[in-house]
């Protein structure tokens, strides 16, 4: 017998902290693969109990309900009265509009795994193309080095920053896993990512690359 109770006519979105812990290591354990599903869908889902148990690939309906429990009291889900539809047509189209908003400067571009830039804003050209190149190499430095800041620090995070003598970033590099791929987002300056826009960047990433 179960204590979760499903809220009826609620359409299911994730969040901004959700997108983001959903992509931000390749790890795959169940609250990620959740919201690595959702965000592989183009339209936010209707709730139900059968559509939560396919979404956490679970028979165990208990198991699945403290699941959407646990991640939504973390803050990465959401509940909507309406259906939100991730924006259609390129990327290249779509990411321009949404980078300028996840820096305080207005600076940002996002880069793929081979360290060329797929759309950049607020940086000149030659500065957005050998910060995609720096990209490229701050994550094989990452990758060369995982067994000592994951296993022996601890430390679960992969994105690089350049600080000032404060402590802020001045130039931060996020990487993003998405499905096979690994982008980079590059942002100039202090970061601002309680945005909409990168939930956005992320479901559109995600409905294309996630599978």
């Amino acid at each position: 017998m179960t204590d979760y109770q499903l809220s009826k006519d609620t359409y299911v979105a994730v969040t901004q902290a959700g997108a983001y812990h959903a992509v931000a290591n390749p790890g795959n354990d169940p609250s990620r693969q959740l919201l690595r599903t959702l965000l592989q869908i183009d339209t936010s889902p209707l709730l139900s109990l059968e559509s939560l148990k396919e979404w956490t690939n679970s028979n165990d309906e208990n198991g699945s309900l403290e699941l959407l429990y646990h991640v939504q009291k973390l803050g990465w889900l959401e509940g909507l009265n309406e259906a939100r539809r991730v924006p259609s047509g390129a990327l290249e189209d779509i990411v321009p509009n949404l980078l300028p908003a996840l820096s305080l400067d207005g600076k940002a571009l996002l880069a793929d795994d081979q360290g060329f830039y797929i759309s950049s804003k607020g940086f000149v050209h030659e500065a957005a193309e050998e910060l995609s190149a720096l990209s490229a190499d701050i994550a094989s430095l990452h990758d060369r080095h995982h067994g000592l800041l994951r296993n022996n620090l601890g430390l679960s995070t992969g994105a690089w920053a350049l600080i000032d003598a404060a402590g802020n970033s001045q130039v931060g590099f996020w990487p993003l896993f998405v499905g096979d791929q690994r982008f980079v987002l590059v942002v100039g300056g202090v970061p601002s990512f309680n945005q909409p826009a990168l939930a956005t960047l992320i479901w559109s990433l995600s409905t294309r690359y996630g599978k």
